[in-house]
């Protein structure tokens, strides 16, 4: 039986994602708790070696179980939103042309309208996450119960006022951090795997290659390197905003403070600097995220060719 595209896309993007949390969840634990307090890097390491001691290498994984439980639906409202984007895009185009120019146009497009949607299932799930991983006495049961009660104490409040409810803290963050850089992120990865593609075509060595090596290279190579690509580029974008949304996140329910105090919060703590501030542990999230990036591409792509094959 032949699996519909949608379906391939579904089951394809969970386990991309699943693979890519449980690959890189101990730099995650490791980056979450370093954006979250003001502390040098070399006492973070302290502070990982100290969490180790005391609770094994375990506890490196915390949260991870929410982020693998949130992957089908984060994915179906992620490629929703691209593929309603990217139509909307395609179909307000002025022009019939094929133009790599409203190829990558409409990409962007799609991927904002993506990263928007899965904002709002995305915030909560990151929420109780981030909690997990810097209150490392507090289980998980409690991290719940108290997320529950956030959404009940909001759900009659307007929607700005929600957005700083103990349930929805950090909403509008994620908005900024998961907006412009997914686009930014599927539109990289496109521009990547299509000049890469055919890089590797024109290649005069490859004029002779196998089955193997075009497979290797088409579900390997391309989008190892591609995924790469695309998460510095994204990050490059978007690091800000995922660091204001964690130290949002990580201050108690009772502590409202905005995206723009919270900015100017870091850039104090880094004497006036502006770079230093806001992108504090910025080489950290690309040990992660280029790692997962590459994980998550190479496994989307492995598992749609074996499903659709």
């Amino acid at each position: 039986m032949t699996l519909s595209e949608a379906w391939v896309d579904f089951i394809a993007g969970w386990a991309s994602g699943a693979v890519s949390v449980l690959a890189i969840q101990p730099v995650d634990t490791i980056l979450t708790r370093f954006q979250a307090n003001e502390v040098t890097a070399s006492a973070t390491l302290q502070d990982t070696q100290a969490l180790v001691h005391r609770n094994g290498f375990k506890a490196l994984w915390r949260g991870s179980s929410a982020m693998i439980t949130a992957v089908p639906m984060q994915n179906a409202m992620l490629m929703g939103g691209y593929g309603i984007g990217k139509q909307w895009a395609e179909g307000a185009s002025s022009t019939n042309t094929t133009s790599k120019f409203n190829v990558y146009t409409s990409v962007f497009i799609g991927g904002c309208a993506g990263g928007i949607a899965q904002s709002f299932l995305m915030s909560p799930v990151e929420l109780f996450k981030v909690n997990q991983q810097v209150n490392v006495s507090k289980s998980a049961r409690d991290v719940g119960i108290e997320l529950v009660s956030g959404f009940t104490t909001t759900s009659s409040a307007s929607a700005a006022a929600a957005s700083s409810g103990s349930s929805w803290r950090g909403l509008n963050a994620t908005l900024l951090r998961d907006g412009i850089p997914h686009g930014v992120w599927f539109a990289s990865y496109e521009w990547c795997k299509t000049a890469m593609t055919q890089a590797l075509s024109n290649n005069p060595h490859d004029e002779g290659e196998t089955s193997k090596t075009s497979y290797s290279h088409e579900h390997l190579t391309v989008p190892l390197f591609s995924g790469a690509f695309a998460a510095t580029v994204a990050w490059g974008v978007g690091y800000p905003a995922d660091i204001i949304k964690t130290r949002i996140q990580a201050t108690e329910p009772h502590v409202v403070k905005g995206i723009f105090e919270t900015g100017l919060e870091l850039i104090a703590e880094a004497n006036g600097n502006v770079f230093q501030g806001l992108y504090r542990g910025f080489g950290l999230k690309l040990v992660r995220s280029i790692p997962a990036s590459m994980i998550g591409f190479t496994t989307y792509e492995f598992a749609a060719y074996q499903l659709r094959n």
